[in-house]
């Protein structure tokens, strides 16, 4: 049988299991929502990648026409997938994006590479347009996008963009390229010694100053893309569910290892209490048995005893004080004789034999036989109901009856009533009441009464009612004492089964 250190021991160990697994399950969700956020940077990548394609096929002579590059970067829009895409500046500033409306968190993305929110994350790339750009890289001419009014200034030709041609400066030359309109060609300024030469043609309306400036202004430094979350939020659902499920499971299995656990520890005290209740009924069987045989051994000497003061009594020459005192060992022999009888009845096992009995002719056989008692008493007894048959023992009926009525007669006082009630309760249940008008039984002594060696008078013997309990018990019968309005008491006998005539 374990211990109680043993029983903690044990709780212990499952509570740390259902811990582990939970710590497990925790960390395998993380892991997931981890994997759902790399497979979402990877698209990133991805787009990133295509999104340096498109500058790529925009570009001419490192110059881009934002009237083609926003509708190019919008066909990358994708419901539930890219929300937005964003060409800016070495400044931060948002050179061209697609669409052209959306509401950006630029400032807070230069801040951090990614910017998670509820439903989307931004994240900043740099263009890859063939060559690694970074702030560490001397990007001074990066590409850039030029709407359609960058193209014109002071009467100059309105023509379209894509009309317009960007040349590179031959090769060999110091010139810093050319821009032809039509039949027209302007060369550029060279520029002195020593100094950088742009990798992409400058219009000729714009000196170098104002080239520079609008270098800084519209030159493509790096872009950021505004992806859905939708995918690491649907994957880090279903995984949550298939954890909370796995939790479920776990502490449901834990919880009934632990009840299962307890309930078998129940049943093996349970089995012990009840061998040990088995061998000490063993012992009170044999003790019951020698108890019987030493009060029927007692009777002998004890009738003998009454014997001989009877006739010390009934003597002529016996004194009167002597005739009074031998008066007394016979009264009181009688008590002790009624005594070991009722303990002999008690402890006599029940064996019910079974046969249909009439309740009205029991009764009315017992009332006759306490019919010296009930006249002497002037008690008014009444047997009421109907006349029913049940299966049962006649023998052991008839001493349930002989005892409570004799109890009922020794309550009562001159004059009183008793009534004996035969009903029929249901289709075929019978219900045996016998109710007397003496002074009751208190409340709290209604279930100590039919304990062996309890009374209330003072000539009773405290096993009437005991037998009485153990037969109706043997029969399957139920018994209790009950308050008889306005006074007395009321001791009614259920579970009987009604004989059909």
């Amino acid at each position: 049988m374990l211990t109680h250190r043993s029983r903690l021991w044990v709780y212990g160990l499952l509570l740390a299991g259902w811990g582990i697994i939970l710590g497990w399950q925790i960390t395998e969700h993380q892991r997931v929502s981890d994997a759902a956020r790399a497979e979402l940077r990877n698209r990133a990548k991805d787009i990133s990648n295509t999104v340096g394609i498109v500058l790529r096929s925009q570009r001419r002579f490192g110059v881009i026409s934002k009237e083609r590059i926003e509708p190019a970067l919008a066909g990358l829009v994708r419901p539930d997938e890219l929300s937005a895409v964003a060409l800016l500046n070495a400044a931060g500033d948002v050179v061209a994006s697609a669409p052209t409306n959306s509401d950006l968190h630029v400032k807070a993305a230069l801040r951090q590479p990614e910017l998670w929110e509820a439903d989307s994350v931004t994240i900043m790339n740099l263009v890859d347009l063939g060559s690694t750009v970074s702030p560490d890289t001397d990007n001074t001419n990066p590409p850039i996008v030029l709407s359609r009014e960058n193209f014109t200034r002071n009467g100059e030709t309105n023509r379209p963009p894509q009309e317009r041609e960007f040349r590179p400066p031959p090769d060999g030359t110091n010139a810093t390229g050319e821009f032809q309109s039509g039949t027209n060609r302007n060369r550029g300024s060279r520029g002195g010694d020593g100094d950088r030469r742009s990798r992409f043609g400058r219009p000729p309306w714009m000196s170098e100053a104002e080239f520079r400036t609008m270098i800084e202004k519209q030159g493509v430094h790096s872009f950021l893309i505004v992806l859905s979350t939708h995918t690491v939020q649907e994957a880090t659902r279903r995984d949550l569910w298939l954890r909370f499920v796995i939790i479920a499971f776990t502490t449901l299995s834990v919880a009934g290892f632990i009840l299962a656990w307890r309930n078998i520890l129940k049943s093996a005290e349970l089995q012990i209490r009840l061998v040990r209740a088995s061998e000490m009924n063993s012992h009170l069987k044999e003790m019951n048995l020698a108890a019987a045989g030493l009060a029927h051994e007692t009777r002998n000497p004890l009738n003998i005893i009454r014997g001989l003061a009877q006739m010390i009594s009934k003597h002529a020459d016996t004194s009167a004080e002597t005739r009074q005192r031998s008066v007394e060992i016979v009264n009181e022999a009688d008590r002790v004789a009624a005594q070991l009888n009722e303990f002999i009845n008690y402890s006599r096992p029940r064996e019910v034999r079974r046969a249909t009995v009439q309740l009205n002719t029991v009764a009315n056989e017992v009332v006759r036989a306490l019919t010296y008692d009930i006249e002497e008493k002037k008690i008014s007894l009444q047997i009421t109901g109907d006349a029913l048959a049940i299966q049962s023992d006649e023998q052991l009926l008839r001493q349930v009856m002989f005892n409570l009525l004799l109890n009922a007669v020794q309550a009562v006082g001159e004059r009183g009533q008793i009534e004996v009630r035969i009903t029929k309760s249901g289709s075929t249940a019978v219900i045996l009441e016998v109710a007397d008008d003496g002074p009751g039984v208190p409340a709290d002594q209604r279930v100590e009464i039919f304990k062996p060696y309890f009374t209330t008078t003072q000539k009773g013997t405290g096993l009437g009612l005991a037998v009485v309990q153990q037969i109706c018990l043997a029969h399957g019968w139920e018994i209790r004492c009950e308050g008889n309005a306005p006074r007395g008491a009321r001791f009614k006998i259920t579970g009987m089964t009604l004989v059909s005539p």
